[in-house]
């Protein structure tokens, strides 16, 4: 079992920054790859940056050259930093986190909102 706690949304200007954090915990071992994904309204949700245990980053297109995907193995966190932000953006974002054993299956956080105004 693995659970994830997302922090960090808020409402930000067009242009400015923020951190997500996402803090897992329990059998961390197990975790394969974590990343971010966001739902906007009546929108599908869609992926957003993910990293694996040996720290190689994907990034949406969207996203690229904005928001940075970065780990914390001793404190067992991913962060979003997201800089240049635009009202497109604004969405929930939920952490996820992929395990393969004992069997494949995905985690996710409780979501947090992220709200860029014009």
């Amino acid at each position: 079992q693995v659970q994830v706690v997302e922090s960090g949304g808020g409402s930000v200007q067009a242009g400015g920054s923020l951190r997500l954090s996402c803090a897992a915990s329990g059998t961390i071992a197990n975790i394969n790859t974590m990343g971010w994904y966001r739902e906007a309204p009546g929108k599908q949700r869609e992926s957003v940056a993910h990293i694996n245990s040996g720290g190689s980053t994907i990034y949406a297109d969207s996203v690229k050259g904005r928001f940075t995907i970065s780990r914390d193995d001793a404190k067992n966190t991913v962060y979003l930093q997201m800089n240049s932000l635009k009202p497109e953006d604004t969405a929930v974002y939920y952490c996820n986190a992929h395990v393969m054993v004992p069997v494949e299956y995905n985690y996710w956080g409780q979501g947090t909102q992220v709200t860029v105004s014009s």
